[in-house]
């Protein structure tokens, strides 16, 4: 009976996926949905890749961790550049030089010395001084299967070199960078390089088919023998070098946006060692590539890459000293978020991610303590997140109970209603069209609309910018006065009533939603909405609009026909979003400018709306530093916006996000990549919670084995009288 109840007892182990070795690691888990495509910095470019990537790699600058608005500060460089502006004739022109005026803008970068890279055998060097590891053969790869594999690695300093090799490969046909078409419109000559290299490639290819005839296999040839272009062969005048540690960007206009790009990861530096260790056949044969195997002098270091079940990200013992922020918000000191400050980073010694394509095991293995934080699904919503009378989203009594943190944040994105300008019922200028628009957008009450459909992850538009974005005002200053009224006593904004959004269609010249000859208003909506859970949010809409007598008819059509109907202009509403590129005002204003219609030009302004004051004082803030001057100008511009109303503001999605008590200095940054290197994870209190919440549950086994010798009993009994009787 004791082999049964412990064999019952045994079956009890949870399912801890780690080694028992790991169990008081200083390790951060976390999980990952699918594999990442590309982890080459001139490639990569989405969220899922960039979690990986950027822990390795340091472009020039970084967003501070705590502060908001968003704000640069130097990454591997001193200082955040300013742009030296210069008129055709090599003339130093003022900051606030008129666009028109600026034929060059110069960014010098000076980087910091002392910052190494991470050990790596592209940097092994032999006794006579020369790389260890180049025109490698099948025969010396044996036993390497990744870059660890290799015994002996070196590092050496980061150069102003490095960058601008990066540059130049955002230009390599090979490559096939996704921002070059940006690029080519900004930096000189850019464009004019990446046809030289195209160029170059043809040549090479051709070179080679010549030699190889007829029966020459092009791809199997040229990944045993990959392509290595010259990029110094032809010059690039967008890039200077002027020492080991600095170089300047020209810019062939002004881009005041442009620094932004710098703390994105296609501007991370990349040594020549690693540029043409990866170009080696035999190790591209094994799939030891720069897209698997990232080179940088970030916090990181790549240790395991098995995409298709975990990746491991380790501590760069080579990384430069940088420190937790000593400066936040004014509510980071009493959030606990400024404890380390100061502090040496990174924190957690190890990353580990592992594959969860199954929503339920990964939120059921976060529950069990197993990874240290998570998303909520609609799936487990439910179970996370409850509504407070005040309708604020909480945490559950089950959730408070394990100690997990609730952290949500507003996502620079806004989802919008638009008009299209360009109709004649909808679109126009006058009076009666702005107060038309204004009914409607009091009447789409986006507070249920986001309680309704975004399980309250959300918060309502007031204008195009979102939160944390300069421009955007909180509280009463920010409010939309032509759809809501401020509320003194509850201290937020309060939607005006249908009556209010009744009276002005009356106005409007469409008293209960008919015109002077009894027509009733009927208006068209279009959306891509074709999935099947899309119904109730078209209904919705046809409601609130019903409320007004407006008629809406849906028009939902695949996602290719409705951008095809955006294009030609051939609608009346319609639904749209944008997420930002980078924070700054300039990246939602410019949505609205008339230079930008989507019909006129094919640019992103898809309600085609035109406004010469909001163009003209758009050109005046597109190009200002963030200052009260610019805030002034982008306060009329809004004020402009607002009025005539081209869209129903919608609303800015917000962001849930789980933690365990264990972990600390927790601040969602939307904007920033590197963040997990502030990330601090106490092991001792996650082992004692682990074992508490995962210890196995005997009691039922105990009741199992009681019944089973209970149910024993007679049997034994009755055995007994035969063997008695037998005796007899």
């Amino acid at each position: 009976m004791l082999i049964v109840f412990l064999v019952l007892s045994g079956g009890c182990t949870p399912n801890d996926p780690y080694r028992a070795s790991d169990t008081g690691a200083n390790t951060f888990y976390s999980t990952f949905f699918e594999p990442p495509k590309h982890l080459d910095p001139a490639r990569a470019y989405s969220s899922e890749e960039y979690d990986f990537l950027a822990q390795i790699y340091e472009p020039p600058l970084q967003y501070h961790y705590l502060k908001r608005p968003y704000e640069l500060i130097p990454s591997t460089v001193e200082d955040v550049p300013a742009p030296a502006y210069y008129d055709r004739d090599g003339k130093r022109l003022p900051h606030g030089a008129a666009p028109e005026k600026v034929a060059k803008a110069v960014y010098e970068i000076t980087v910091r010395k002392g910052i190494l890279y991470q050990d790596h055998p592209a940097f092994a060097k032999g006794p006579d001084g020369e790389p260890l590891y180049m025109n490698l053969s099948p025969s010396d790869l044996k036993g390497v299967d990744e870059v660890s594999d290799f015994k002996v690695k070196g590092t050496r300093e980061l150069k102003s070199d490095d960058y601008i090799l990066e540059i130049m490969r955002l230009a390599d046909p090979e490559i096939a960078s996704p921002v070059l078409p940006i690029f080519e419109k900004y930096i000189l000559g850019l464009q004019e390089y990446s046809e030289a290299l195209r160029r170059d490639l043809d040549g090479i290819r051709k070179e080679r088919r010549e030699k190889a005839g007829l029966s020459y296999n092009q791809e199997a040839d040229e990944k045993a023998n990959p392509v290595i272009l010259d990029y110094r062969k032809h010059k690039l005048p967008g890039v200077e070098r002027v020492d080991d540690h600095t170089f300047r960007i020209i810019l062939k206009t002004k881009y005041p946006q442009f620094v932004y790009w710098l703390a994105m990861p296609f501007f991370s530096p990349v040594p020549e060692e690693a540029h043409l260790f990866y170009k080696q056949g035999a190790l591209a044969d094994r799939n030891i590539t720069i897209d698997r195997f990232p080179i940088g002098t970030g916090p990181y270091m790549m240790e395991t890459f098995n995409p298709n079940m975990e990746i491991i990200l380790s501590r760069n013992p080579n990384f430069h000293y940088e420190e937790y922020p000593k400066e936040g918000e004014a509510v980071d000191a009493e959030k606990g978020l400024l404890k380390d400050a100061g502090t040496r980073l990174p924190f957690a010694d190890k990353l580990v991610f592992k594959l969860e394509q199954e929503v339920i095991p990964r939120w059921n293995k976060f529950l069990q303590g197993y990874y240290d934080n998570s998303g909520i699904t609609s799936d487990s919503f439910d179970q996370a997140v409850s509504f407070s009378a005040a309708g604020e989203a909480e945490l559950t009594d089950a959730m408070k109970e394990k100690g997990i943190t609730l952290l949500t944040s507003v996502r620079p994105s806004i989802y919008y209603t638009g008009f299209n300008m360009l109709d004649e019922s909808i679109g126009g200028y006058s009076p009666e069209k702005q107060k038309l628009r204004q009914a409607i957008s009091i009447a789409l009450d986006f507070e249920e609309y986001i309680e309704i459909f975004n399980n309250g992850r959300g918060i309502p538009a007031m204008s195009p910018i979102p939160p944390g974005i300069f421009g955007n005002k909180d509280g009463k200053d920010g409010v939309n006065r032509y759809v809501y009224e401020w509320d003194d006593a509850k201290k937020r904004p309060v939607r005006k009533s249908l009556e209010y959004a009744r009276k002005l269609m009356a106005e409007a010249g469409f008293s209960n939603g008919r015109d002077k000859n009894g027509r009733p208003l009927v208006i068209t909506f279009d959306n891509p909405w074709t999935g099947a859970d899309s119904t109730p949010m078209i209904n919705w809409y046809i409601k609130r609009m019903r409320l007004l007598g407006i008629q809406l008819e849906n028009r939902t059509t695949d996602y290719n026909r409705f951008q095809e109907k955006m294009l030609k202009g051939n609608f009346q509403m319609f639904s749209w979003g944008w997420n930002a590129d980078y924070p700054d005002p300039e990246n939602f204003l410019f949505l609205l400018i008339g230079s930008n219609s989507k019909v006129k030009y094919q640019g992103e302004n898809v309600s085609n709306y035109s406004s010469p004051e909001f163009d003209r004082l758009f050109k005046i803030m597109e190009n200002m530093d963030n200052s009260p001057e610019r805030l002034k100008v982008i306060d009329e511009m809004l004020a402009i916006a607002k009025k005539d109303s081209p869209w129903v503001w919608g609303h800015h999605p917000v962001a849930f996000g789980l933690y365990h008590q264990w972990m600390s200095n927790i601040k969602p940054n939307s904007m920033a990549n590197n963040t997990m290197k502030y990330l601090r994870v106490d092991p001792e209190l996650r082992k004692k919670l682990r074992q508490e919440w995962n210890s196995p549950n005997l009691w039922p086994l105990a009741i199992i084995a009681a019944l089973i010798i209970l149910g024993s009993i007679p049997a034994v009994i009755s055995v007994r009288r035969r063997l008695g009787r037998a005796k007899r």
